[in-house]
């Protein structure tokens, strides 16, 4: 909800001071008598004046009719805004291997894919002019994430990302592909891919290096990182009897591909072991060529005002009617 011309709503501070001065005056006399004597037992008696309510009925309806004055809408609009930046499409590997312990945050061991989000949170808060698009994949690739600006929206989607939601498996090729076709026909200048994976490309049906290929043409980079320690780590594992568990296991990153798609590219390839070698992604990526273009934001505002409006009018239309009638003033 917004106000299109909040300044009105100023004036509301003006009302308990209009309402102490009114207070303070006092009201206007009907009848005069040459001694107040006459009357002083009538005003013994009196409990109620209509009178002072009935005039009191024009501060809410002055209140009323300032904030319909301030236009109060809600929801969406349309504007064309500048968007300074790149287009780029993250890339997350969400295989069964990416539930690791061998990242740790504040000192505690945590998996694999719950260090990617974090600093892909951290990456998509860097780049607010950007358009970013989100792709998951493990035995094959989902869009999380069209191509926004929206970056709220798509920390939301990105907190969604689990394991196990589609089949097992590491479709490397598949992930560079979809990601790909998300990049293929925008106008910008600068493109990138950002893959990160732990694992070695054992589904899919497409070669990483042939989609490499294709993004090359269309000239897109392919920034690869290879996500966990080398050697041995904690994987997840399910005993005869269904209980869960971690056991060591030997873990591996086809390194070779990943860099031979980053060179493809004309990109780089990165280890990350830890946060540093993604933000040397990030310094990477500052020095990209940057493009402007214009772009429509969709928003959509219903008008409130006469939510306000209408109440104020009834208020006023009683006092007038009352005045003038059953409460009417001697002249």
């Amino acid at each position: 909800m917004r106000f299109l011309y909040p300044e009105f709503l100023w004036f509301l501070a003006l009302l308990p001071l209009l309402a102490l001065w009114r207070g303070r005056k006092g009201r206007a006399a009907a009848v005069q008598y040459p001694s107040a004597d006459l009357v002083r037992e009538v005003a013994r008696d009196r409990k109620f004046s209509a009178g002072q309510w009935l005039a009191a009925l024009r501060i809410p309806a002055l209140a009323f009719l300032i904030v319909a004055l301030a236009r109060p809408q809600s929801g969406q609009g349309t504007t064309e805004i500048q968007s300074s930046g790149i287009d780029i499409v993250l890339a997350v590997d969400v295989s069964g291997s990416m539930e690791a312990l061998d990242f740790k945050i504040s000192g505690k061991p945590v998996s694999r894919i719950e260090v990617v989000k974090s600093v892909v949170s951290k990456f998509i808060e860097a780049r607010p002019n950007d358009r970013i698009a989100l792709v998951a994949f493990a035995g094959r690739p989902y869009l999380v994430s069209p191509l926004t600006l929206d970056h709220s929206w798509l920390q939301q989607n990105l907190e969604r990302i689990r394991i196990g939601l589609v089949e097992d498996g590491t479709a490397i090729g598949s992930g560079i592909a979809t990601s790909v076709n998300r990049l293929r026909d925008q106008p910008s200048k600068s493109k990138v891919i950002i893959l990160l994976t732990d694992g070695m490309n054992n589904a899919g049906k497409i070669i990483p290096e042939t989609a490499a290929d294709a993004a090359r043409a269309l000239g897109i980079k392919v920034y690869t990182i290879g996500a966990g320690v080398r050697g041995e780590a904690p994987v997840p594992a399910t005993d005869a009897f269904g209980r869960r568990g971690y056991v060591m296991a030997r873990v591996d990153v086809d390194e070779v591909t990943l860099k031979k798609v980053a060179g493809i590219t004309g990109a780089q390839f990165y280890r990350a072991t830890d946060t540093d070698s993604l933000k040397e992604v990030y310094s990477q990526i500052d020095r990209l060529e940057k493009t402007t273009i214009t772009m429509k934001k969709f928003e959509h505002y219903d008008e409130l005002f006469e939510w306000a409006l209408i109440p104020g009018l009834i208020v006023v239309g009683m006092e007038i009617c009352l005045s003038q009638t059953r409460y009417r003033r001697l002249p």
